[in-house]
């Protein structure tokens, strides 16, 4: 008889709650089999299990939280998994991943929103060479987050690599006969959850038998996408209905609360005519570089303010109290402010700056379905330098957005309305929005701010002024 522990995840964090067991009393698992969700306060994390057996007893009901090292589900006989791989210790990671521990972060995280002051470094642990008997019976490659909060440090947490070889999604038990081994890169596995694809289903049209995005992309074209859980509805008469602060939403309240009493913050704002921008995202949603690709305002807007940094780079730098330096980033690691169902996130694009126009979109598209889908992992939070908070959306003219926890500056991009505006000296109705910047008053002065502010206003204005950056 073996319990399972609730796990330090390697996030600096001492408890979790539990969401969703995904087994129930009775059944048989393998090794790595995921057995429930939990919910840290920083993002949801599909736990696998280090044991094979059948389930005995689960010792924690939904919705409890637990503290780490809490026993959480009761396994009957079957075979651990081998000492050296732990993966009873998950790191935060892609849905569908099984994974070995980050090493434990000394200092607790006290916020969340961008992921904190810190930025993570990930490595992969090299491959084994050779299977052993324990991987052949059901345990997976194991892959390794290794956190690193060096202030000033240009690597940061990147994407999973694409060349990174396939791996086996899920490995065939010993009588398995004529059936073959099922190999999918891990994003592609994301993928296919994400969908409810069976990956066993797919005939792979990749390299080596590979199961390829596309193949997945095609068989689950008519997959519904996950809808994230709705708050409870009121009882009939009821008068007042409570929620506990938990969660992605008590780190964010906190992190809010941290940024808006230890930086002072200073908001400008400016008035623009978009006219020629909307006209060049009309454009953009034809050409067929873009084909497929979501195209809005908030590209532009992305793409401005990646170029106005290379005038001002005290935007993108960090005020780092306990060495009294000024931190300048070399990189551009561009949150996008994200509201779901369990709070404020800001997933952010790595390496930003070195994007062309449609590698931008894309990677813009995938972190905000990602994050109203509430899959949002912690290695897509860390290591923001820059926000921006698109509350036109919304149909909100502008605000004064308080700086992400880490970072200097905030961007507010309000809606884009048709307004009577003076155009070559005649009132005519074009399309107009606010700018606001919120800024770190102890690095960052009037003059550059406004002038960070003036050019991304510019090249709002008119596209064709980023051609002087």
């Amino acid at each position: 008889m073996n319990e399972y522990k609730l796990p330090d995840v390697g996030e600096g964090l001492t408890e979790a709650e539990i969401v969703t067991w995904k087994v129930k009393v009775g059944d048989t698992i393998k090794v790595n089999d995921v057995v429930v969700e939990i919910e840290t306060a920083k993002s949801l994390v599909e736990l696998p299990s280090p044991y094979a057996g059948t389930v005995q007893e689960l010792l924690v009901p939904e919705g409890e939280t637990v503290a780490v090292g809490t026993p959480i589900i009761r396994i009957g006989d079957g075979a651990a998994a081998p000492a050296e791989e732990t993966p009873h210790q998950p790191v935060a990671q892609e849905p569908g991943m099984t994974g070995s521990p980050a090493p434990k972060v000394e200092e607790e995280h006290k916020t969340l929103v961008g992921y904190g002051p810190r930025e993570a470094q990930v490595k992969r642990r090299a491959r084994r060479g050779a299977a052993t008997p324990a991987s052949q019976a059901g345990a997976e490659s194991q892959e390794q987050v290794q956190g690193a909060f060096t202030p000033g440090v240009a690597e940061t947490a990147q994407p999973e690599p694409a060349d990174e070889p396939a791996v086996p999604t899920e490995a065939p038990p010993a009588h398995a006969g004529g059936n073959v081994r099922v190999l999918a890169k891990p994003p592609v596995r994301k993928l296919a959850k994400d969908l409810g694809v069976d990956l066993r289903s797919i005939t792979p049209t990749g390299p080596n038998g590979t199961v390829t995005r596309e193949d997945v992309e095609a068989a689950g074209s008519g997959a519904p996408e996950a809808t994230p859980a709705a708050p409870r509805p009121a009882a009939p008469g009821e008068r007042e209905t409570r929620e506990p602060i938990k969660g992605v939403r008590k780190m964010m309240a906190q992190a809010m609360v941290d940024s808006a009493y230890s930086a002072p913050h200073v908001t400008e704002w400016v008035t623009v005519d978009v006219t020629k921008t909307m006209r060049y995202v009309e454009r953009l949603k034809t050409d067929r570089a873009f084909s497929g690709v979501r195209v809005s305002p908030l590209l532009v807007v992305a793409r401005a303010v990646c170029l106005a940094m290379r005038r001002t780079p005290e935007i993108n730098a960090t005020w780092d109290d306990a060495a009294q330096e000024v931190v300048y980033k070399h990189y551009v690691n561009l949150g996008i402010a994200a509201a779901t169902p369990r709070g404020l996130v800001v997933p952010n694009v790595k390496d930003a700056e070195a994007m062309g126009m449609v590698e931008l979109a894309e990677a813009i598209g995938a972190l905000t379905k990602t994050a109203r889908e509430g899959k949002t992992q912690p290695a897509e939070m860390s290591g923001g330098t820059f926000t921006i908070t698109n509350v036109g959306v919304f149909g909100v003219d502008s605000g004064t957005p308080i700086i992400n926890p880490g970072e200097s500056a905030i961007l507010c991009f309000g809606a884009v309305r048709k307004q009577p505006w003076v155009h070559k000296g005649k009132i005519k109705a074009r399309d107009i929005t606010t700018l606001a910047l919120s800024f770190d008053h102890r690095l960052i002065d009037g003059e550059k701010g406004s002038r960070f502010l003036a050019d991304v206003a510019a090249i709002m204005e008119d596209p064709a002024n980023a051609l002087r950056f």
